[in-house]
């Protein structure tokens, strides 16, 4: 039962961790190239507000369950497992040495005027959003395959819920 809880929380904390990342680097990040500078930074400052906390929560749920199931299962699981949680906590060091350190100037920019490279820096930001999300999302996936293949196991050796599901 605890290995059940722990992969659900897995599930939960990488599914929200990667759509978060996904929806962001879809959506926001190709809004930001669209508006006006301005409206970008002023935006961007105030997303960061609310995003901090909560990504940084989401990181390390992320992180800390993928870890926890690792240390819970044996053989493939395990490296799975540590894997996506390995993953997490990059995602969690790109953002916080990467992205968080431009946040700032970002919001310093938004009240006085980016410097004559901004356009430079901001690419860097963005760089660091992709692999931030593809860490993110390579750890939602490894979880879904390790979830999905403890389900196949379960239903294999079972056979009554075999035959029950074939009954139907």
């Amino acid at each position: 039962m605890q290995i059940r809880l722990i992969t659900a929380l897995a599930l939960l904390s990488t599914g929200l961790l990667a759509g978060a990342f996904g929806y962001g680097a879809v959506n926001v990040a190709t809004t930001f190239e669209v508006v006006p500078l301005d409206v970008r930074l002023t935006f961007h400052s105030a997303l960061m507000q609310m995003n901090g906390p909560v990504m940084q929560t989401t990181m390390a749920l992320a992180a800390l369950s993928s870890l926890t199931l690792a240390a819970l299962t044996r053989a493939t699981p395990r490296l799975v497992a540590s894997a996506a949680g390995a993953l997490a906590v990059v995602s969690f060091l790109v953002t916080r040495l990467g992205n968080v350190p431009i946040n700032g100037q970002i919001k310093i920019w938004a009240v006085t005027a980016p410097p004559a490279d901004y356009a430079e820096i901001l690419e860097q930001w963005e760089n660091f959003n992709v692999v931030r999300t593809l860490t993110a999302l390579t750890a939602f996936v490894l979880i879904i395959w390790l979830a999905a293949s403890r389900a196949n196991a379960n239903v294999s050796n079972n056979p009554a819920a075999t035959t029950s599901r074939a009954g139907n």
